[in-house]
């Protein structure tokens, strides 16, 4: 189990990450079925700094659902549009729409998305947006027509974080930007390593491990005021903060009496109490989606395994039984499928799991540190590949892939952050 160990907290400081440059979105696979959606250029949309149209039909074709068209004209929200030539280049959807400049400066976006089947309109939208939030306003917008076209709530304004290194500085940052990789922000840095961050529900807070005291400390970050709060600096490892579903509290992993245990804390720090309770080591906790239970990976059986147990403490129940070397347990936020790395000939796989039939799937080879989108319907995984650590994402059913990389160094830890609302 030593290995194990030697994996959760060194390995992930093996693979280094770049300081400044934006990520680079590669699209490497399709959906079936794929939806096919017109996209027009907005009216006036040169006026912002951003062009909102290329905004969406970015997102909409990194999502693997939608065949996007070009419109190849800039159509306004209040043109008479003729919807039936639309359907026969074989559209099924139009988005259109436009910007105007206001006089206080911010920008006047609207949008409207068409039926060109039923020849009515769908959704619409209508926003006044600084020069700032032109671009998160284009996310809106796509998340909008994803959700209207195929009733599940899109995930393009949502964030992730992430850790970038500078290997020749030895400066490790994490890094919250927008769910494509743009709007770069650094949240917290230091020369000393930093790992498994981990969003609040609410998305105003990351808990993340820094080793800048020259050992593993908990600390949570407050997005919005700046604040850093220690939440765990206990005697020996602490570490794999993860958050309940109400925010309150956070799970984590503490060497503090010996072998690593799970323990949970409320979100300020007070409150500690042991959980797991067993002579190997347990560690990696994550609450399921009612927060009335415990995923945690334990060499209870005598190697790595992924198990569950009640938030009270008490028995656990082995979860997965494929494979001699499963850790790192992801649950969708329905409850209905956990994803988790395994070890089988000879590389690192991640694997998802629906709960209810035990039937499990293979979804990318080569990959470390999972963490499932909002929506569960794609999960975020670090990959090497080229000589460099990227991070990639996976749509659940495998068919959906991509790869966000960097020009230069690596970039790993990913963490998907909640909607936001």
């Amino acid at each position: 189990m030593k290995k194990l160990h030697t994996l959760l907290f060194s390995a992930t400081l093996l693979m280094g990450v770049a300081a400044h440059a934006q990520l680079k979105v590669e699209i490497a696979g399709v959906g079936s079925n794929q939806i096919p959606v017109a996209v027009a250029a907005f009216a006036d949309e040169s006026v912002a700094p951003e062009q909102v149209s290329a905004i969406i039909r970015a997102d909409l074709e990194r999502s693997g659902v939608f065949k996007v068209i070009d419109a190849r004209q800039a159509i306004s929200d209040t043109a008479n549009i003729d919807l039936a030539a639309f359907k026969a280049s074989g559209a099924d959807a139009l988005v259109v729409g436009s910007v105007q400049r206001l006089a206080d400066g911010r920008f006047q976006v609207r949008y409207k998305l068409l039926d060109t089947v039923k020849q009515s309109q769908l959704s619409q939208l209508s926003d006044a947006v600084t020069a700032r939030n032109t671009r998160l306003e284009g996310h809106r917008i796509a998340d909008d027509v994803y959700e209207k076209l195929t009733g599940v709530r899109g995930i393009f304004s949502t964030r992730i974080t992430y850790v970038k290194q500078d290997p020749a500085a030895r400066d490790y940052k994490l890094v919250v930007a927008d769910a494509d990789g743009e709007g770069e922000q650094v949240a917290a840095h230091g020369r000393e390593p930093i790992i498994s961050p981990s969003w609040s529900p609410d998305g105003t807070k990351v808990a993340y491990v820094s080793f800048e005291l020259r050992k593993p400390v908990i600390y949570v970050q407050n997005l919005v005021t700046g604040q850093r709060t220690v939440v765990a600096n206990e005697k020996g490892n602490n570490s794999a903060p993860a958050w309940s579903p109400d925010g309150t509290k956070l799970a984590l992993a503490l060497s503090k009496t010996g072998n690593t245990q799970i323990w949970i804390v409320n979100a300020d720090g007070s409150g500690l109490r042991r959980v797991s309770n067993s002579n190997g080591i347990d560690t990696e906790p994550q609450f399921s989606h009612d927060g009335q239970s415990i995923y945690f990976t334990s060499d209870r059986s005598g190697g790595p395994q992924i198990y569950k147990m009640s938030v009270s403490g008490g028995q656990a129940t082995r979860v997965t039984f494929n494979g001699n070397y499963n850790i790192s347990p992801r649950v969708s936020p329905d409850g209905k499928t956990l994803a988790w790395i395994s070890q089988r000939d000879g590389g690192f796989s991640l694997y998802a799991m629906d709960l209810a039939s035990g039937q499990e799937q293979r979804l990318a080879d080569g990959a470390t540190e999972p963490s499932f989108s909002p929506n569960g319907k794609y999960i975020m995984y670090a990959t090497k590949g080229g000589g460099r650590t990227a991070l990639a994402v996976v749509s659940v059913d495998g068919r959906v892939k991509q790869r966000l990389s960097t020009q230069a160094g690596n970039i790993r830890e990913p963490s998907w952050g909640p909607f936001m609302k």
